[in-house]
């Protein structure tokens, strides 16, 4: 029996087998978690159906975070599906338009890219738990969104998706609070960095990568296994006393000053 037999989760945001949600839902169905994934447009769509297939042919629906209409179509598929509830989400979601992803901050800055960037990136996850609330009540629901270390600290290149995930991570803090009273528990996983089809986006992210491997504790890559395994335990019971927390998974790569060598 796994640790989330019995439950039931929405997960957002794959796109590939390479998405981290695809780490996430491959780590849920193993531990006995029924699932519902979402696709962002018809693009995706056949793709999804595919993958659904491995995680017991489960539902396929489309969500445009950006559009509040999407989400309440979403809220219903959630309540035809389960019409006894279900026990959380998770929030794998996050755009920027590539100029405010490469070079400088300020020349790649735009209203309206700063904005979408927040609204996709941070928005959308406090907006998802404000209409699947009702449908969550009475369980010990547990959310989860995914963050990067560029949320605290100036990442080259990161820029504006920096500030959205800054955001989103206070979102996580502020929505935990909120949602504690009700046996609800929220929180962030801040992931090394990870070669996903959103990452290949970002300027010079095989630099990134390799350097996050160097300079961390393990001189390991950080796999989709590591993200999907912490988000499966995130979500259990297991994880009951742990709340507003972003918790790493990038093999000490957040806690470390950089190196140098002994011989300097």
């Amino acid at each position: 029996m796994g640790i989330l037999t019995g439950k039931k989760f929405l997960i957002t945001g794959i796109n590939s087998n390479r998405s981290i949600a695809y780490g996430v839902a491959k780590a849920c169905y193993r531990e006995g978690a029924e699932l519902i994934l979402t696709y962002n447009n018809e693009r995706f769509k056949g793709r999804l159906e595919k993958f659904a297939e491995e995680f017991g042919s489960c539902p396929v629906v489309q969500l445009d975070v950006a559009n509040d209409e999407s989400i309440a179509n979403v809220a219903d598929a959630i309540k035809a599906h389960w019409a006894d509830g279900f026990d959380g989400f998770v929030h794998s979601i996050a755009w920027a338009p590539r100029e405010a992803i490469e070079g400088s901050f300020l020349e790649g800055l735009s209203r309206e890219g700063y904005l979408a960037a927040v609204e996709i990136s941070a928005y959308s996850f406090a907006a998802m738990a404000k209409a699947f609330l009702p449908m969550m009540e009475g369980h010990k629901a547990s959310m989860v969104s995914m963050s990067f270390v560029g949320a605290e600290r100036v990442v080259p290149n990161y820029n504006t998706m920096g500030v959205a995930k800054a955001a989103l991570e206070a979102t996580t803090r502020y929505m935990a609070a909120d949602l504690g009273p009700r046996g609800m528990r929220v929180n962030a996983i801040s992931s090394g960095p990870l070669k996903t089809l959103a990452a290949s986006g970002i300027k010079d992210f095989t630099k990134m990568l390799n350097a996050a491997r160097d300079m961390s504790a393990t001189r390991q890559f950080i796999t989709l296994d590591d993200v999907g395994n912490t988000t499966a335990f995130l979500l259990s019971d297991w994880a009951a006393g742990i709340t507003a927390e972003t918790l790493y998974v990038d093999g000490g790569f957040n806690a470390m000053a950089g190196q140098y060598s002994e011989e300097e």
